[in-house]
């Protein structure tokens, strides 16, 4: 029974092992809305698919447009890559994964006149032997363009406690040296006092107090 056991346990971390192996993590996270004038920027667009889905064909579409503006097609992949004439021309490059679930696009050299709206289209076909329905997902990436990179919010946060810091622990550093202080100066003044009540004692007083030593 212990061995059929200890069987049945390798047995399953090496299917759970070949599971994380062969069937990636696909993860849908939103892209970055901010790049900086003269970068490189990718446009991130995941769209996650489920095992059945994996033979289906699909069909990217890319578009932009300002503020109020209309949508304008910019790239397509459909079975080949395909920019179309516009302000990005020369400048749009793919940037996606071979399995199809990444279909993001890098926009070189972004300028200020790239701030707009980004949309990505993707349509999927399945290939069962009954039907053929399709998969549409769509993300929109509001861009914006600025001249130079802005401080981190993070970095901010971390440089305010760094002063704060260094100011609660002079503080400290001052409280300790007048406490210091303070002590070493009593303690003298005590022994002062002494000194001078001692100074201030009859010299026949001063014998009196003296030890006798006995012969």
């Amino acid at each position: 029974m212990a061995a059929l056991a200890t069987g049945f346990c390798v047995s399953s971390v090496l299917l759970v092992l070949w599971v994380g192996v062969c069937s990636p993590v696909c993860v849908e996270v939103p892209s970055e809305t901010e790049a900086v004038q003269g970068t490189h920027m990718k446009l991130l667009c995941i769209s996650c698919m489920k095992r059945e889905e994996v033979s289906a064909s699909t069909v990217v579409e890319w578009f932009y447009k300002t503020e109020g503006g209309k949508d304008e097609l910019i790239y397509e992949y459909r079975k080949v890559h395909h920019e179309f004439p516009s302000r990005f021309s020369g400048r749009l490059q793919w940037n996606g994964s071979k399995d199809m679930q990444d279909v993001s696009i890098t926009v070189l050299n972004v300028t200020l006149n790239d701030s707009g709206i980004y949309t990505c289209n993707v349509t999927r076909e399945f290939d069962f032997e009954i039907h053929h329905p399709l998969f549409t997902s769509s993300r929109l990436i509001h861009l914006t363009v600025v001249e130079e990179a802005g401080e981190d919010f993070t970095s901010v946060i971390s440089e305010i406690m760094m002063y704060i810091l260094l100011v609660f622990l002079t503080l400290w550093l001052l409280i300790e040296m007048v406490y210091c202080y303070r002590k070493v100066s009593k303690a003298e003044e005590t022994v002062q006092e002494n000194a001078t009540d001692y100074l201030a004692i009859p010299s026949e007083n001063k014998e009196n107090c003296s030890v006798p030593v006995e012969e």
